[in-house]
Formats: C-alpha cells, sequence, structure tokens
C-alpha cells in the first residue's frame, strides 16, 4: 500500500506566455525538498467502502480521472501546488488503508502545506479527519474541529464494518473516545434518501443539517447565519463535498445520483462563503464519490476540477494591467 506518485496524467496545451500557464505546466510531485507550502493533492483510490455500502462500484480511478481533468485547466494559484501521490486499497483491507491516510494527511498539515484529497468513495472522510485531529492533538477543553459536509446523505449508519455510508458515524464515536465534540453540518440532505433512523441519529448527535430544498439563493441570508454561527467556535474546519450533491445532469458519474441535487452556482456560492469565513481555519478538504466508469461526456470530472480551483484560487482578485 505504497504512496505512489505518478505523474502521466498531467499532460495538456501549451500556450505562449508567461500568464497562460495551466496545472500541467505548474505541478510538481511533492518530494522531502520540495521549497515551500503549498497545495498538495492526495489521492485515495478505493471504492472498497461503496462496494460494502451495496454502490455502484468504479471511483477507485476517480483520483487520475481528476487529474487529467485538472492537468489543461487555466491555474490561478498564488501557492505552489504538489502531486502527493496516491494511495491505494490493497486486497479489501479499508480500514488499513484509513489509518494509512490519516498518517498521510497528519505529515502534509505538519509540513504546512493544504491537503486537497481526491476520491475514491467518501470512506475517504475517516482519514482525513483523523489527519487533522491528529496534527491538531485537541484537548477535551478544545475548541471544536469543524466539519462541514456537502452531501445527498448523512453517512451515519451503523454498521459493523467501515463503508462509504458510515465516516461520520465512525468520527463521532472517535470523538467520544476521546471527550472532544462532535461538531457536524450536513448541507444538501435528500429527505428520499434518508431513513427517519438516520434523521433520528443526526438529531441526536447534534448535526447541523440543511435540505436541498432549503438551499435556495432566495435563502441564501439563513443558510449564511447557520454557517457563521457553526464556523465561529471552531479551531479549524474540514470540508468534504460528497459529487453526488450535486444534481445527476451535472455529476452524473457517482455512486447514486441525484433525482435532484444542489445546483453547482449554488454550491459555488456557498463554498465561497466557507472560505471567507473560515480563512486560515480550513486546512484540509476532499472530494469524493467520483466514478469515471459512468460519467457522461466527462461531466462530472470538469465539475470536480473546477471544484479544486474554487477550493485554492485566491479569495480576492488583483488588479492585472
Amino acid at each position: 500500500m505504497d504512496n505512489l506518485i505518478d505523474m502521466s496524467p498531467w499532460t495538456g496545451r501549451i500556450d505562449d506566455g508567461k500568464t497562460a500557464l495551466r496545472w500541467h505546466q505548474c505541478i510538481s510531485p511533492l518530494t522531502a525538498e520540495s521549497p515551500e507550502p503549498g497545495v498538495a493533492l492526495l489521492g485515495v483510490a478505493s471504492d472498497e467502502g461503496v462496494k460494502r455500502n451495496q454502490g455502484r462500484t468504479g471511483a477507485v480511478a476517480g483520483p487520475n480521472a481528476i487529474r487529467k481533468a485538472l492537468a489543461n485547466q487555466a491555474y490561478h494559484l498564488k501557492l505552489p501546488v504538489y502531486d502527493a501521490g496516491t494511495l491505494y486499497c490493497e486486497q479489501n483491507h479499508l480500514e488499513k488503508l484509513q489509518k494509512q491516510q490519516a498518517q498521510e494527511v497528519k505529515r502534509l498539515l505538519d509540513q504546512h502545506h493544504f491537503p486537497l484529497l481526491l476520491g475514491g468513495g467518501h470512506e475517504i472522510a475517516l482519514g482525513s479527519f483523523l489527519g487533522l485531529e491528529q496534527h491538531l492533538k485537541p484537548d477535551s477543553g478544545a475548541a471544536p474541529i469543524g466539519i462541514i459536509n456537502f452531501d445527498a446523505h448523512f453517512d451515519l449508519r451503523q454498521t459493523e464494518k467501515s463503508t462509504s455510508g458510515t465516516p461520520f458515524l465512525q468520527i463521532a464515536n472517535h470523538c467520544q473516545r476521546r471527550d472532544i465534540p462532535f461538531h457536524y453540518c450536513c448541507l444538501g440532505i435528500s429527505e428520499v434518501s434518508n431513513t427517519r433512523t438516520l434523521f433520528h441519529q443526526a438529531d441526536e448527535l447534534g448535526t447541523i443539517y440543511l435540505k436541498d430544498e432549503e438551499l435556495n439563493s432566495w435563502q441564501l441570508s439563513r443558510t449564511e447565519q447557520i454557517l457563521s454561527n457553526f464556523i465561529s467556535p471552531c479551531q479549524a474546519i474540514y470540508l468534504s463535498i460528497d459529487l453526488d450533491v450535486l444534481p445527476a445532469a451535472t455529476a452524473p458519474g457517482v455512486s447514486a445520483p441525484a433525482s435532484r441535487g444542489l445546483p453547482l452556482a449554488e454550491l459555488e456560492q456557498l463554498l465561497l462563503l466557507i472560505r471567507t469565513m473560515a480563512g486560515e481555519r480550513l486546512r484540509i478538504a476532499d472530494i469524493a464519490e467520483y466514478n469515471p466508469q459512468y460519467d457522461i461526456d466527462g461531466r462530472t470530472a470538469r465539475t470536480a476540477a473546477r471544484l479544486c480551483h474554487l477550493l485554492t484560487r485566491p479569495l480576492k482578485r488583483e488588479n492585472h494591467e
């Protein structure tokens, strides 16, 4: 289960001029000699959790497919960007992969990078949170680590094994064992995709959530206040985007396509709000559930690549002469 760095997806068009750069021209492999902190892309090639959750498998190929979509995208970052490689789930050993992922995330954070993880199934959420928690080492009196999850599903299922539907309940149980707060906000919940048991579980855990039908432009001020109240007490924010939160027409390449979903324009607006409110407290993000096997015309890959851009570009545009 080595962390392999394969730069072969990073190819694309080359235009004339120093300001005509694309991602494939700017990214470099992350090494011990990498000169300064930046954005570190880490792939997690696993759909074992999706398989255990009886979903459509194929997300194991997601990380490199997103890289290929990113490669030719125009580059606007102010920080260096690195490829930190890909972790693979060998012989269905998902729990071992999640531990390794946590170690890799901690290492990247210790080196002052911003980890941006590419999935893979949403089972990656457990490793993302654990890596951040191991980096911060909060005690029982510490401010909470806020989890903001854009998702059609709570992912609070109770099962014996880790799946793509269990990571946030596993995080809640971990927080209880460590005597630290479980601070969870889930945006884009589909009422028809979550049983009453899951809604009850969310309420029992104190989850803040808004359904897909509540996330509209005319209700933005209410959502903004909810996010402000959620983010305010946090020492750090972990942001997760499950691509199945988007409409199936925008993101067909997922394990469970949405019948309604949250429109991309509204997701982008909320991401900007979160980045603005959280500032440097946004420490890690991941994009989960991309399944290229079912992607039509590469729509989902291009959407995932655009989200990578929105999560990493400067918040304020500079004036260019």
